[in-house]
Formats: structure tokens, sequence, C-alpha cells
């Protein structure tokens, strides 16, 4: 439009100028309508610019006609239009939206959120957003829905559940951001939760809370230990002791069946020299004992001899046989 505009001030200025005619002496007579007049027309060239777009690339072009959207878009490269239209370019990359918040949580504490979001618009519908929300989309749309989401999801934690809750956090902030923001024909690629920023006096309490469950941790730790020592000790104890009971119940049993042994061998022995004194005794006669006696005499006859009367009186020849020589033995 600026080169139509332009094109049909330089028409008018050039005919103008044309139609004024000199005389012989250089000065300007009278205007009138002449031939030079059609050298006017040469400022219509103004309007080949007019009629000529380029789109940079990594945009969509918004063609309007008379301030009209029309609903086709243009992309990137150069392009013929008229020159009644216009070509507004927008940005179709990747783009990052970057915010720092002040929130509060559900405790009431206040958390300074540094949050980054990676978008892009939907080039089929480039010029829907243009009708409909202009190009200062993310100043008009975004970030007041980004502010509102991400002080809405961390008012539903506590403070001391954020860091914990990190990636539980983000998801939620970024699936409620494609649903709201895709309303809009605006697409989330990803989102990021940069930082979380305590104030000061909280970040000590934390600490100090942290410290005071170590400490208890540590003290409970130890307390374990020497309950399992003790029980440990108690278990051994138990151990030797039932094992010592074990080792004198075996050892008795032991002693039991060695003295039923010995009695049972006693026994058995006694029996057997009562069969042999038996089988012995059955087995003797006066010839075998007479034998027997007479195998075991020495050959020696006594000397003395006891009476009918319990008298002991010698026997006769024995005494004179004992001094002199050794008399040959008689018979017993």
């Amino acid at each position: 439009m600026f080169y139509l505009i332009l094109s049909l001030i330089t028409i008018l200025i050039l005919f103008v100028l044309l139609g004024f005619s000199k005389d012989y002496t250089g000065k300007v007579n009278t205007w009138k309508i002449n031939p030079k007049q059609f050298l006017a027309l040469i400022g219509a060239f103004w309007m080949i610019f007019g009629m000529v777009a380029t789109v940079p690339t990594g945009h969509t072009g918004i063609l309007t006609t008379f301030g009209k959207v029309e609903d086709r878009t243009l992309e990137s490269g150069l392009h013929v239009k008229s020159p009644f239209q216009k070509v507004v370019c927008m940005d179709n990359r990747t783009q990052v939206a970057r915010v720092e918040l002040s929130c509060f949580s559900s405790d009431i504490q206040e958390v300074m959120i540094s949050y980054s979001m990676n978008y892009q618009i939907e080039k089929s519908n480039a010029q829907t957003i243009y009708k409909t929300i202009g190009v200062s989309y993310y100043e008009t749309v975004m970030q007041p829905r980004i502010q509102e989401v991400v002080k809405s999801v961390i008012a539903k934690y506590t403070a001391e559940s954020l860091v914990d809750s990190r990636d539980a956090l983000s998801k939620q902030i970024t699936d409620t951001l494609v649903s709201e923001l895709g309303k809009y024909n605006i697409e989330v690629i990803s989102t990021s939760v940069e930082n979380i920023d305590f104030s000061d006096a909280f970040t000590d309490s934390v600490e100090a809370k942290v410290v005071a469950q170590q400490a208890l941790l540590k003290a409970q730790t130890e307390q374990q230990q020497k309950t399992m020592e003790q029980e440990q000790l108690a278990a051994r104890a138990k151990i030797a002791a039932e094992a010592d009971a074990s080792v004198a119940v075996i050892q008795a049993t032991a002693d039991k069946e060695v003295l039923q042994i010995q009695a049972d061998a006693a026994e058995y022995a006694g029996k057997k020299d009562a069969a042999v004194n038996d089988a012995i005794s059955k087995s003797l006669t006066d010839i075998l004992i007479e034998y027997y006696r007479i195998k075991q005499w020495n050959g020696e006859l006594p000397e003395y001899f006891v009476s009918g009367t319990d008298t002991v009186l010698p026997i006769l020849g024995q005494a004179a046989a004992g001094s002199g020589s050794e008399a040959a033995p008689a018979a017993p």
C-alpha cells in the first residue's frame, strides 16, 4: 500500500509539473495538458515494488487486503501480490519464553520460580493467531497463562515437597499449558523448572531440621547397633548353653551306655564262668580228681598224720630218713 500511494503521489506531481510551459525568455506562461505529461506515468514503476513481497526463512506470511486477513498464508520466499495487499511476517520457529515468578506454596511459604518454555506457533493456523490475537500473542496470551498455571500448580505443594517433586511439578505445568495454549494454536514443545529458591528463614529452618533428622537417625542407628550386639551376645550365650546341655546329655548317655555295656560284660563273664565251672563240675570223677592230685604231688611223703582222736603223730621211719639220705618215696 505504501508503494501504491507513493506511486500515485509521484504521478500526480509529475503530471502537474510537466503541464507548465515556458516562453522563449524562460518564464513560465500557463499550465495546459501536453504530451510531456505522459512521462508522469514513470511514477507507476513504484507500484512494481508494491507487488512483490518476501517472507524470511522460519516465518509465515499473513496476507491482508485492506486490513482483511486472507485465508491463505505465504511460505518463506519471494511472492507476487496485489498492490492493495500487505504481508505480515510471523515467526514460526521454536522460541523460548522465560519467566521468574514469586509464588506461594500450600503452607504459605514464598517461593521464587525460574521457569522456561520452548514453543512455536502452528504454521497452518498462523492467520488465525494474527486475526484473533495479533503479533503480540506472547504478551497477550502466553505470559498471563504461564504465570497463572505456574502459581496454581505451586500452590498444591508444600515448600518442603517442591524440591523432591520437581519432576512431577514440571509435568503438571506442562500438561496444563499444552491444554491451555493449544486453544490459541500455540504448541508447547518442552518446559523446565530451572530454579526453585526459598526465603533465607525457610532455608535455615530446613537446614536445622535436616541436621536434627540426621542426628536422630545417627542415634537410632547407634541404638539399633547396640541392641543388635546385645541380641547377638544373648543368642551366642543361648547357643553355648544349649550346646553345653547337649554335650552333657550326650556325655551322660554315653556314660550310661558304657556302664550298661560293662554290666552286660560282667554279667556275661559271670555266666561264662558259671557255665565253665558247671561244665567242669559235671565232668569231674573220683578217678579224674585223684589223677590231678597225683599229678600235682611233689614226691614228698607227709611226716605226720592226724589220728582219729585229733592227735598228731609222727610217721615212723620218716624222722630218720629225713636226717639221712633221701629215701625212696612211698606211694601216698
